[in-house]
């Protein structure tokens, strides 16, 4: 067993490349073969998200704090709130974040296949962004 300390790893800026807005991301946990799983707490500000991709072996998502939204490729935007669990699907193409005038902090949890957990694609634009989230 081991116990990894909160606040024992310092947090990371989403990079540029991958997300939009101001991103804070704290690693929780890394693949320790042979287990493939990793898992991160990321916080999104308001109208921060990421660029389009998908995952080799799929993505599970838990909404921990705020409001968000989702959405893939082809499919209506929705609205994300705490205690939400999104499953994607492997090769799913979707992007995830926060709403325009409220911060999202979700876990994200991801395996790896052959050394790499996501594949990143085009930035969403402020159209598609913008998209009126579906009614629930």
């Amino acid at each position: 067993m081991e116990i990894q300390r909160n606040g024992s790893r310092a947090s990371a800026q989403g990079p540029a490349e991958w997300f939009t807005g101001r991103v804070r991301v704290d690693m929780l946990f890394d693949p320790q073969p042979p287990a493939r799983a990793s898992g991160a707490s990321v916080t999104f500000e308001p109208g921060a998200r990421t660029a389009w991709h998908s995952h080799p072996l799929g993505q599970t998502l838990i909404v921990t704090a705020g409001c968000g939204r989702v959405q893939r490729w082809g499919g209506p935007v929705e609205d994300i709130r705490p205690g939400d669990v999104v499953r994607i699907a492997p090769g799913e193409k979707h992007w995830h974040g926060a709403a325009p005038t409220t911060a999202m902090t979700h876990i994200a949890v991801q395996e790896q296949h052959d050394g790499k957990s996501a594949d990143w694609m085009e930035g969403v634009d402020e159209a598609q962004y913008a998209a009126a989230p579906q009614a629930r």
